[in-house]
């Protein structure tokens, strides 16, 4: 049997090779369009990308998280765009079900969704309510049945041509709220009807993948598409994005070590005052820290990615990797335009496109700032109980 250290290396092979034929050198025309051909999620479903981390009894590949973030990172090195349709349905919906979906449940939606049959995505930010959370809105209201759902959902990524979406809506009343503790977790098949996509927003970054907001106009769902207890879906979308975070800050580190490579190859050639910019001691010592601070973010991953195939609780750990590899990210992208002096503004370069595809890694999954409170609150909670 092949250590999970041999398939690891294996599963980085296969992704870089993949992202080397057909992501790199298209990611250009893709952020240009604003739009990710179809085929490019088949081609991962073909990998088995898009069921990483669905065990093998639901035709998934059954992977560490180890590997799987690895894959990610690899992606994100051929186009960030790619990585994060990749990581959210792997991350969220897929992982949301195999942790608090029947037997039933499971064996209809995570198969398919493993084939790449369905391609999943996770509604759980509205506009008045991104990072409380629990401040969202859009309403379940019990009937015959199962549920009719109304509202509107916002920064949906793969909303626009996701198949099935887990999508989180207040269960309690509006004569008696019950806080956090009174939103569940829906399956929806997007062809439902009442299910509206809206206009794809016109992003700064990463503009290949599509992010939309939805709005939900007298749904039904059926009561075998309610996931788990109706009044704990915030907790599960919660205890997902756990995982989410290490696919952000595995795609961030895959960023970070794009520019880095394009950095290094144009000092090595680009010449001044008669020589290579790379023999210049100060741009040595950028290049020095640009590589320095990948290597830590990627070490800082691997060791929540660790923890979490152990069984620990990786809340601190996973937030701790999403923080400091989206500003590894944010930090080299910003270095590499300035290796590349005036080219690196240029959109012909790579870097330029490069830096766009960074900002967000701190504002998706959680932006930085509620990383810290995440971070800060485990802190004291272990220092309570020691």
């Amino acid at each position: 049997m092949e250590s999970s250290l041999e398939i690891e290396r294996q599963i980085r092979e296969l992704a870089r090779d993949f992202a080397e034929r057909e992501l790199r050198p298209n990611a250009a025309e893709w952020d240009r369009q604003g739009e990710l051909p179809r085929r490019v999620v088949d081609q991962l479903a073909e990998l088995g990308f898009l069921g990483m981390l669905i065990p093998e009894e639901f035709d998934g590949l059954g992977i560490t998280a180890a590997a799987y973030v690895a894959a990610v990172e690899e992606i994100a090195w051929g186009d960030p765009s790619v990585a994060v349709a990749m990581s959210v349905h792997n991350s969220l919906p897929t992982q949301m079900i195999l942790a608090h979906g029947t037997t039933e449940q499971k064996e209809r939606w995570l198969k398919r969704m493993a084939r790449g049959e369905m391609l999943g995505a996770f509604a759980l930010s509205e506009a008045e309510a991104g990072s409380d959370a629990g401040a969202l809105a859009a309403q379940a209201t019990r009937t015959d049945g199962g549920w009719v759902l109304n509202g509107s959902k916002a920064w949906i990524t793969n909303g626009g041509f996701a198949d099935v979406v887990v999508c989180m809506c207040r269960t309690d009343s509006a004569e008696e709220r019950k806080g956090n503790r009174g939103i569940g977790a829906f399956i929806i098949p997007t062809n439902s009807a009442g299910w509206v996509v809206g206009k794809k927003e016109d992003k700064m970054g990463q503009r290949a993948s599509e992010t939309v907001p939805v709005s939900l106009h007298e749904l039904f769902v059926p009561d075998d598409q309610l996931l788990g207890e109706p009044h704990l879906g915030l907790t599960y979308a919660l205890q997902g994005l756990d995982g989410g975070r290490l696919g952000i800050a595995a795609l961030s580190v895959g960023i970070a070590n794009a520019a880095l490579q394009h950095s290094i190859s144009y000092a090595l050639q680009r010449e001044q005052f008669g020589k290579p910019i790379a023999e210049f001691e100060g741009m040595r010592f950028k290049l020095a820290d640009m590589a320095t601070r990948i290597e830590a973010a990627r070490s800082l991953l691997r060791s929540a990615a660790t923890a979490k195939d152990s069984g620990q609780a990786v809340s601190a750990l996973a937030s701790m990797a999403k923080l400091f590899a989206s500003e590894t990210a944010m930090y080299v992208t910003t270095q590499a335009v300035q290796v590349f002096g005036g080219y690196g503004y240029m959109k012909e370069y790579p870097v330029e496109k490069l830096f766009r595809d960074a900002k967000v890694t701190e504002i998706y999954e959680g932006t930085n700032e509620i990383q810290r409170i995440v971070i800060s609150r485990e802190l004291y909670a272990a220092n309570r109980t020691s």
